[in-house]
């Protein structure tokens, strides 16, 4: 992880999409541990039903917040075809997230659309009900790219609520957690 916070003061924050800030529809009101049971149990339909996901606690609101600072927002999404990408951009439109573009893997390297997106900070799920760090991002990418980016890493579907509104807050955040 990058420790030298030489982005400018509006960074390009990129947000994954699946786990982080949306979810399956059926798991409203849930604790994140009957949601992780759900996916891991494969018991629930609105799982594979994408264009039924709907945000995780206040994502829309935070990340306004930060753009209206001036942060460029984008997204992650875990889908690798254009045609299941539309699905998460109609969940974004749905609830007014803020625009931005949705980047993609066309091939199970994420390296790729990480240097498309360009992102000063990646935040990501900890992956916990599909395996773990070997299914997250930022440990999957090349030396090189994790030197250009700042890594925050949260709960799976816990949610980006607990980050700081403020983008200057956001920076003494992300130095402190190394």
């Amino acid at each position: 992880m990058n420790n030298s916070l030489s982005f400018k003061n509006k960074p390009r924050i990129l947000v994954f999409l699946h786990g982080t800030s949306i979810m399956h529809r059926n798991a409203l009101g849930l604790s994140r541990e009957e949601i992780i049971q759900q996916i891991v149990e494969g018991i629930d339909d609105s799982i594979i039903d994408f264009i039924s996901y709907i945000p995780i606690g206040n994502v829309v609101e935070k990340l306004t917040t930060w753009q209206k600072q001036g942060a460029q927002i984008s997204y992650l999404s875990s889908h690798m075809s254009l045609e299941e990408v539309k699905k998460d951009e109609i969940v974004l439109k749905r609830y007014k997230f803020p625009k931005g573009p949705i980047f993609y893997r066309k091939e199970k390297n994420w390296n790729l659309p990480i240097e498309e997106a360009k992102p000063d900070i990646l935040i990501e799920d900890n992956c916990e009900s599909i395996g773990g760090e070997y299914q997250m991002t930022y440990p999957n990418l090349d030396l090189k790219l994790k030197t250009k980016i700042h890594s925050i890493v949260i709960k799976e579907f816990g949610g980006i609520d607990q980050l700081p509104d403020d983008i200057e807050e956001l920076k003494k955040f992300i130095s402190l957690s190394f």
